[in-house]
């Protein structure tokens, strides 16, 4: 490892990607970026509590076991959004990510390396980007946890079977959260039927379990009773605060906390149906969904795409989205088994703070869901910056 004395980083000038040229398929490379105005003078701005340290890519726990070629269709996702930034745009917290410009060369050159080549795939990552790895502060160990996209059973038509709304953002949504603090109805409030008959009605499904679960993560795929799988999404929410079931179920001395798992929570709840009901009332926070028609995935913060286990959610107030991390954590099955990917941070959630805090996106289906619900695990990640990236020494 470099000595972290000589490069300790505070997250600054770092990302940014700019593709000098948008062909029909991607980026197409051309001569060096002249500019479109000057660079900004303003130095870039350490986010309070993290720093980044230089290492080698040999120093990446698991680095030579990775697949590294099935990263790259999250990356060229990635380029797709950065690519058309203005190529002088600063780039996150504080101008932390650098400018678009700085990625233009390493996004034109994902573009040719060949599918499923995994020496390609390697060689092009570690000569196009140099490796830091995050910490808060002097800890580099942080917090990482899953999530999925949700399976539900829906109908376009309220029935006897089928009597759990999924709403559409109502129209008044921004202008109430305005004038109320930044709130609109509670779950509570909503649960009530303080919604109903307005048309705001994207289906029904038949199991108000599922229908909070889809809450908690954000996505969801909906068999549909007309026979077609429409997948929905994130368009807005209600303002509240996120409050955990789990921890209530360890704070009433329902589930040990050593025990508690989406699984868990979930078995207690179907067991439990009237307790269960108020339990997820205890959750204020309640999401509005959108139709999401011709995705090939559930859609993250940064507009594409998620990727099964390439796509982590972090924490903005430190990491641009876009950026490619390593992460090495625990396997949520096998706690005697290493969990190293590199991944691209493509999402946010309302739980993920800190500096090093990541939500890993395993998928949909039943191993997805196993997955999200049993992670839970320190570890670390290490960002990867595109070279030459003018980076502030503390």
């Amino acid at each position: 490892m470099i000595d972290p004395l000589k490069k300790l980083i505070a997250l600054g000038s770092v990302l940014g990607t700019a593709l000098a040229a948008l062909s029909a398929c991607g980026f197409v490379e051309i001569g060096e970026f002249t500019g479109f105005g000057e660079k900004p003078t303003v130095l870039p701005q350490t986010p309070a509590g993290l720093t980044l340290s230089a290492v080698e890519f040999t120093d990446l726990p698991g680095w030579t076991a990775e697949r590294h070629a099935q990263v790259l269709p999250a990356i060229l996702k990635s380029c797709s959004r950065i690519g058309k930034m203005p190529m002088n745009k600063a780039w996150g917290p504080g101008n932390v990510a650098g400018l678009a410009a700085d990625w233009r060369k390493p996004c034109a050159a994902a573009l040719r390396v060949q599918p499923g080549n995994g020496a390609a795939a390697r060689y092009y990552i570690e000569s196009r980007f140099d490796a830091f790895l995050a910490a808060a502060g002097e800890t580099p160990d942080g917090l990482f946890t899953g999530y999925y996209e949700a399976e539900l059973t829906g109908s376009r038509r309220e029935s006897a079977r089928f009597q759990v709304p999924i709403y559409a953002p109502p129209p008044d949504l921004k202008a109430v959260k305005e004038r109320s603090g930044g709130r609109y109805l509670s779950r509570n409030d909503i649960f009530a039927g303080a919604l109903r008959n307005k048309g705001l009605e994207v289906m029904w499904v038949d199991d108000p379990v599922d229908a909070f679960f889809l809450h908690v993560q954000g996505s969801g795929r909906v068999a549909m009773t007309e026979g077609n799988v429409v997948r929905v999404g994130y368009a807005g929410d209600n303002g509240h605060k996120y409050a955990s079931i789990g921890r209530e179920l360890i704070a009433r001395g329902i589930i040990p906390r050593e025990k508690l798992s989406m699984q868990s929570i979930r078995a207690w709840i179907t067991a439990n149906p009237t307790q269960g009901s108020n339990l997820m009332a205890h959750n204020p926070r309640y999401i509005f969904f959108r139709e999401l028609a011709g995705r090939d995935g559930p859609i993250g913060a940064e507009g594409v795409a998620l990727t099964p286990e390439r796509s982590l959610a972090v924490d903005r107030a430190f990491l641009p989205l876009g950026v490619p991390l390593w992460v090495t954590t625990i396997d949520p099955l096998n706690p005697n088994k290493a969990f190293n990917r590199l991944m691209v941070a493509q999402d946010t959630g309302s739980a993920i703070k800190g500096p090093v805090r990541g939500d890993i996106f395993f998928g949909f289906g039943d191993e997805a869901a196993r997955r999200a619900g049993n992670m839970k695990a320190k570890g670390r990640y290490y960002l990867l910056l595109p070279k030459k990236t003018q980076i502030p020494i503390s």
